[in-house]
């Protein structure tokens, strides 16, 4: 079990760092808003932080 939540942790650093490093602070906002969203059940709040991050990954394409 230990393990498992060491790779765990190890993807989640991993997407945290890759997620900065292509879209900045609003991406790492974002995610942040998703992740607090989910775990606290609100619809409202992941919402916000799923259509900030879809909007920073569709920016190239407008």
């Amino acid at each position: 079990m230990p393990v498992l939540a060491l790779i765990s942790a190890i993807l989640v650093v991993t997407l945290e760092q890759y997620v900065e490093w292509k879209y900045g602070i609003a991406g790492i906002i974002g995610l942040l808003l998703l992740t607090v969203g989910i775990k606290a059940h609100s619809p409202g709040v992941s919402s916000a932080g799923a259509l900030l991050l879809a909007l920073l990954v569709t920016r190239p394409a407008l």
